[in-house]
């Protein structure tokens, strides 16, 4: 998935894939990469537009319990 820079101190990049309702993260500190399933575009766009990527994901996105797996390194 082709994800794209975002402007935050704590996430790097955010993709999506509207076919496949899934949603990547990728987190500047870590590296980690985490998929997100079922997660609709309307959620998508709001977080990506959101003034903090970082508020957004805790306040708003991790409380509608999204489905989730962490990707390997590399």
């Amino acid at each position: 998935m082709l994800r794209e820079v975002v402007d935050s101190s704590s996430i790097l990049s955010i993709g999506y894939d509207p076919a496949s309702r899934v949603m990547e993260i990728e987190f500047k500190e870590t590296g980690e990469v985490y998929r997100y399933f079922d997660v609709p575009a309307a959620e998508y766009r709001a977080f990506k537009e959101a003034p903090s990527k970082g508020t957004y994901l805790n306040q708003q996105f991790k409380k509608a319990g999204y489905r989730y797996e962490r990707l390997p390194k590399g």
